[in-house]
């Protein structure tokens, strides 16, 4: 544990990066694609037009650095809001003590089945994030999660896994997903979720791959849990758990009653968001109703309710801050004007290789880019009219480039301190960046080789 002492802090990490982002705006110089507006799917997306990009001058950045956090959180203003409404809701739901009532039971009745739980859950979140590109909505699952893997007598990483990993590698591996794929294959001029039979057997593969890899971790865990990088920590967690299930005595009528409110809210949030096209705005409408009906079926008064919706909203400050934080490097990036530069520098990479090696510097290409535009649907709307006659020009079909695009786009999401979504989902779960980090880059290692092979095929048979 003394070299995780030795790495810094989360928010020391974001601000660093802030900082060479704005020393980048000294050193690169500036450019600009055209622009304009194009309907994809009946959604109106900014695109870039091909062969337009001029250099100019860039805007160097010095005391932005300062202002590009405010600038983050206005830019994130949904997502840290969305942090704060679920933080509080779930503090409401915590409090009713139904979760720690109801995963006391759960445990007695898996009792030397307890494995079944990482397959099971693990395989609804990835679809989920293969068929409507969950995301953002698989954050509050962690403070439901996590308890539960202490309880089994995993750890905290096996906890994040069942919800926000599983639906990371869904969403790299969609083969439905509207935000993303659908979005890619519109602006490169490809058929809708065309290619969906090779698209399933990728999503299967990387399913089933990561299944397998969480099960045996889980499994060396549970067996010396001294193994794990969080031991120290989730020790103290696990007892304050043990100690609340203990205090919380039999499973009540109430605690039922709270718990059907959470299922109604999950049913609720697929059918809304898969449906009628929910986001933030209507999820955080959702988690609050469903805090507040769980607190007042549990018997809570309106003070209480109140009292713990604050406390809540305390423990997601840090998970906030850091959202806002990663937002202005970005914003430092865009003004600056030299995001267009790079994206330009690392298209034109792509265009004088072998094919093989054309469609490897795509997915590298998107991999890193991603890194500065976290975003799926974002990052599609711009490199995709790009990639697109790219493809082209490099003897690749625009189905493979989509592949490269999505490949690149979604594995890495679930590691890089510029991603919102990762920083405030480590945050409620209560790990340290720098601990998930060690532990899941032996895993983002694993998604690069498998990502590099399930390229091979697309590119030997000019995949359409």
């Amino acid at each position: 544990m003394s070299l995780l002492k030795k790495v810094p802090n989360v928010f020391v990490i974001v601000f660093v990066l802030i900082l060479l982002a704005a020393a980048a705006t000294w050193i690169v110089p500036g450019g600009a694609f055209e622009r304009h507006y194009e309907d994809v799917g009946g959604v109106t997306r900014e695109v870039l037009v091909d062969g337009s990009f001029r250099y100019g001058e860039a805007v160097p950045q010095s005391y932005q650095v300062f202002t590009a956090p405010m600038d983050g959180f206005l830019r994130l203003a949904e997502i840290v809001a969305f942090i704060f409404l679920v933080g509080g809701a779930f503090s409401i739901l915590n409090e009713t003590g139904a979760i720690a009532a109801g995963t006391g039971q759960l445990v007695r009745k898996l009792r030397g089945r307890e494995f079944l739980i990482i397959p099971i859950v693990m395989t609804f979140f990835s679809l989920f994030g293969a068929v409507f590109g969950m995301c953002e909505e698989a954050m509050p699952f962690v403070l439901i999660f996590v308890p539960l893997a202490l309880s089994l007598g995993y750890d905290s990483f096996v906890g994040v896994s069942l919800s926000f990993l599983a639906a990371g590698i869904g969403f790299a591996g969609a083969f439905i997903n509207p935000f993303t794929l659908q979005i890619a294959q519109g602006l490169a001029g490809v058929p809708l979720v065309s290619g969906w039979e090779y698209r399933l057997l990728v999503w299967v593969l990387i399913t089933a791959s990561t299944i397998t890899w969480v099960m045996v971790y889980a499994a060396r865990i549970r067996k010396d849990p001294t193994r794990s990088l969080m031991y120290d920590l989730d020790r103290e967690r696990r007892k304050e758990i043990e100690k609340k299930q203990a205090e919380q005595g039999s499973f009540t009528m109430r605690h039922a009653l709270a718990l059907l409110i959470l299922f109604g809210g999950v049913v609720g949030m697929i059918v809304g968001v898969t449906l009628y096209g929910w986001y933030i705005t209507e999820l955080s409408a959702l988690f609050l109703a469903m805090g507040v009906f769980s607190g007042v079926v549990t018997g809570q008064r309106p003070n209480d309710l109140a009292k713990h919706f604050i406390m809540g909203v305390k423990d997601m400050a840090s998970a906030a801050m850091v959202v806002g934080f990663t937002g202005g490097i970005i914003v430092i990036l865009e003004d600056g004007h030299i995001l267009d530069t790079i994206l330009y520098a690392m298209s034109r990479v792509t265009s004088s290789m072998p094919r093989m090696l054309s469609a490897d510097a795509m997915y590298v290409m998107q991999m890193t880019l991603n890194f500065f535009i976290p975003s799926g649907s974002t990052k599609a709307a711009l490199t995709m009219p790009i990639m697109g006659p790219l493809a082209d020009l490099s003897g690749l079909t625009r189905q493979t480039a989509v592949l490269a695009y999505q490949l690149g786009d979604g594995f890495t999401n679930m590691i890089i301190p510029t991603s919102g979504v990762t920083i405030g989902t480590l945050t409620m779960a209560k790990i340290p960046f720098e601990r998930w980090f060690k532990w899941h880059l032996p895993m983002q290692v694993f998604f690069f080789v498998l990502s590099l092979l399930l390229l091979i095929w697309p590119v030997l048979t000019h995949w359409e």
